[in-house]
């Protein structure tokens, strides 16, 4: 008999806003503070405190307009922030600092997350949608000189970028760029030769929100549809559909797959948190506590798999925490 799901581990109240992203920052040492990292609709990025499951710094730095990207740059005192007021904002957070060191600005009218990939000690490249609806601009930092424009063959009408995904094999390999577009396709670029290696029709719908496993070379997209697409990248870089998995209701904003590639987490408009096992996509749990659309979801980058926790953000202005299939 299945056990009922869990209730949260605790909940984090005090954003104002709706909760649209989440990144975690617990690698480091004792006495290293685990901490969380939020974006809210109402313009404020909140770092939470994991031990007193307070706010310790509320950063603003985008006009009051939604965040909806937060990522860090090696380390919890280098915070990257995005914000619909076409900004991307790089962060001094050390030694109680809160200072803007750095920002580029965008001028994509969107909300595609940027994405982030550390390529070498010290250098990273960031993904964005560009001033062009259909392109993708892809710049290195903390120079932020451009590494190359990815524009759609003509007539390709593929609508603008919803999500992406920077990733490489290992250390050292050729990075790659998975694009959602609008039009339900999924697209993988080359980046040295700026140009699309293969496109594939996964969904009848814009695609909300990607992850892939860069070992086993399988992805997972989710749209405003009642459908979960799970593809595959073969040797010849070809994008293949491997499977489809129905969803009970329609609508998914957010899909992670864990660090540790044993379970992935959706975040749905239906309010709910659905868990999967990611070798067969196997439902395992449906986490039930919020109140209204669930934004985002995020794995915690804990060292010890013992401590791993789950953070999803919602409209109902909570994030939630979760501690769940802990042992591998």
């Amino acid at each position: 008999m299945a056990l009922p799901p869990p209730d949260p581990q605790f909940v984090l109240r005090g954003t104002g806003a709706a909760v649209h992203t989440l990144h975690f920052s617990c690698g480091g040492q004792e006495p290293d503070v685990p901490v969380l990292f939020s974006g809210s609709e109402n313009g404020f990025i909140h770092v939470w405190n994991l031990k007193t499951h307070r706010v310790d710094t509320a950063l603003d730095g985008h006009g009051r307009k939604s965040v909806y990207c937060v990522d860090t740059m090696g380390g919890k005192n280098r915070l990257l922030s995005q914000g619909r007021d076409q900004r991307i904002c790089l962060w001094d957070l050390a030694e109680g600092r809160t200072s803007v060191t750095d920002s580029v600005f965008t001028e994509n009218v969107g909300f595609c997350r940027c994405s982030l990939l550390k390529v070498a000690q010290g250098r990273w490249l960031m993904a964005m949608a560009a001033k062009a609806l259909e392109e993708v601009q892809v710049l290195e930092l903390p120079s932020k000189m451009s590494v190359c424009t990815l524009k759609p063959e003509l007539g390709a009408k593929l609508g603008m970028p919803m999500c992406l995904k920077l990733w490489q094999l290992s250390c050292g390999s050729q990075p790659s760029l998975l694009a959602g577009y609008e039009d339900g396709s999924v697209v993988i670029w080359n980046l040295s030769m700026g140009k699309a290696l293969s496109q594939l029709a996964c969904h009848q719908e814009p695609v909300m929100s990607l992850d892939f496993d860069s070992e086993k070379a399988k992805g997972i997209s989710g749209s405003s549809e009642k459908v979960l697409s799970i593809w595959s990248l073969n040797e010849q870089q070809n994008l293949q559909v491997y499977k489809t998995h129905k969803l009970v209701n329609a609508g998914i904003s957010d899909i992670t797959i864990r660090p540790d590639k044993k379970i992935l987490a959706t975040a749905g408009w239906d309010h709910r948190i659905r868990i999967f096992g990611w070798k067969k996509l196997k439902p395992l749990a449906v986490l039930d506590y919020h109140a209204a659309t669930v934004h985002c979801v995020s794995f915690s980058d804990h060292k010890n798999p013992g401590e791993r926790l789950l953070a999803a953000g919602s409209k109902d202005h909570r994030i939630s925490i979760w501690s769940i299939y802990t042992q591998t």
